[in-house]
């Protein structure tokens, strides 16, 4: 009930706009989409906005500007926290309503997406850009718009553009996630599992072949491996000076910690000898993974305790901060 209440919430207000953005996550282009809602959506004039442009492989995002080019859909890839790429999405607002034909002397834009794409970080760069173009007394000046028969509203927005005069809606709509499959979807964590959601994660990149890319660091000597000239320091006063360097840097023991993920679930990957194309053999290539990084990570085994969320924790932490390496999860529609 709460979810259809919320799509209706945002259908009203969808009718106010002249212009929609639309912020997806850049690493999963169509699975960030509310589907219910985009026939609704691609009625109005609307920019597509890749939000975590900085996460997603730069190659592939150029195939995805191109495939939505190719749909006659604006589209934007962008760093929500980048005042350059904030000032081009502007920019492109800016053209999109100056070729509309409208009568209203004020123009309204609504930022849409699902949870965690990024839309509050987008309107906070937004608010500031605003500041800095206009006067303190525009700074939250409300605009009334009322571009339906009878309907006169009061909206506080940002402005960001004169003759005509266009705001930018201080609060984004949060569309209701749409889950039509098990693959799809943007929800909290606690509603799937994080181990299911590590598991699946595992699942794309064995499938792909990823861990195989990272099969030269099997071969590389870490900075905290004993140096050939130190073969003459055994025992404790070389594992504390090992142990020194380690600690040097917290970004240090991070990109180390990486490192070390990457060989494992490489390694992993060539032991195996199974069919990635059968459901249980796959699935014990990730329980070996999801084992072994249990020891990278430094988690303690419990008697009994077959749980895997630990470790899946840790390594969804470092796959959505991007030190894992840019991917996009969504396969291009061509390509399916």
């Amino acid at each position: 009930g709460h979810m259809a209440a919320a799509s209706r919430a945002i259908r009203d207000r969808l009718k106010l706009a002249d212009l929609v953005i639309e912020v997806r996550d850049a690493r999963i282009p169509l699975s960030s989409a509310n589907e219910d809602l985009q026939p609704v959506l691609s009625a109005k004039r609307r920019i597509l906005a890749l939000n975590k442009k900085d996460l997603a492989n730069p190659n592939i995002m150029n195939m995805w500007l191109d495939h939505f080019q190719s749909c006659k859909q604006d589209c934007i890839s962008l760093n929500a926290h980048s005042s350059n790429s904030i000032n081009q999405l502007l920019g492109l607002v800016e053209l999109k309503l100056r070729e509309a034909i409208l009568k209203e002397p004020t123009l309204l834009v609504m930022v849409v997406g699902v949870p965690n794409v990024g839309k509050s970080a987008l309107i906070n760069s937004i608010h500031r850009i605003a500041n800095s173009r206009f006067p303190v007394n525009d700074k939250m000046k409300r605009a009334r718009v009322g571009p339906l028969p009878g309907v006169t509203q009061d909206i506080a927005g940002y402005k960001i553009a004169s003759q005509p005069s266009i705001y930018v809606l201080d609060t984004p709509g949060v569309l209701v996630p749409s889950i039509p499959d098990m693959e799809t979807g943007a929800v909290k964590d606690s509603v799937v599992g994080e181990e299911r959601i590590a598991k699946y994660l595992l699942s794309l990149l064995n499938i792909r072949k990823t861990p195989l890319h990272w099969e030269r660091l099997l071969h590389r000597r870490e900075e905290f491996d004993e140096d050939p000239d130190d073969s003459c320091e055994k025992g404790s006063r070389g594992s504390v000076r090992r142990r020194q360097r380690f600690n040097n840097s917290d970004a240090l023991y991070v990109q180390d910690l990486v490192i070390e993920v990457q060989r494992t679930l490489c390694s992993t990957a060539m032991e195996f000898t199974g069919n990635l194309d059968e459901d249980n053999e796959l699935e014990s290539l990730i329980d070996s993974q999801l084992v072994a990084l249990r020891k990278v990570f430094r988690i303690p085994h419990k008697p009994l305790d077959e749980s895997h969320g630990p470790a899946s924790k840790k390594l969804l932490t470092l796959f959505r901060s991007g030190k894992l390496g840019p991917f996009i999860l969504d396969d291009l529609p061509d390509q399916q």
